[in-house]
């Protein structure tokens, strides 16, 4: 015999599930550490154009201002074929120059065997270094020591 079905108890089960679906779709979701700490000098205003891009897509950054960043570059490891204008740490990584937003997500959401990424020089068109409809191609480069490779080429 079927036993009638109390809407209280239906309705309760149905947001028990619609709980457990939100707490399973928080646990897989991808996870990278979103604090980001961006070195810099006082008056550059690119680096600040890049840092309001990285707040724009989830990152939370502390800016560091220094009027020689070379030591930073030095003590991280930043080769200096790969140097930019900014530095930044996150997640275990080093991050020089304009690197995108996205791709700094995916390096912590992939975790490779790397020392970090880099844009070298200052390409326009990339965060930051935005210049009306103009957009140089450029690659984010993945390096380790003497190690590199295209990461992703915009």
């Amino acid at each position: 015999m079927k036993q009638p079905v109390n809407k209280l108890t239906a309705g309760l089960s149905a947001l028990a599930v619609l709980v457990l679906f939100g707490i399973a779709t928080i646990a897989v979701s991808p996870t990278y550490a979103q604090e980001i700490t961006v070195y810099k000098t006082p008056s550059c205003r690119c680096c600040t154009k890049w840092v309001e891009h990285l707040e724009q897509n989830g990152f939370d950054a502390t800016v560091v201002s220094l009027d020689d960043l070379s030591r930073v570059k030095s003590r991280l490891g930043v080769p200096h074929r790969l140097r930019s204008c900014h530095t930044a740490e996150t997640g275990g990584y080093v991050i020089e120059g304009h690197v995108p937003a996205a791709d700094i997500a995916r390096l912590l959401e992939e975790r490779p065997g790397a020392s970090g990424l880099a844009v070298p020089g200052m390409p326009v068109g990339s965060p930051g270094m935005e210049h009306g409809d103009r957009k140089d191609p450029y690659d984010v480069i993945l390096f380790e020591g003497d190690e590199r490779k295209v990461y992703t080429a915009h």
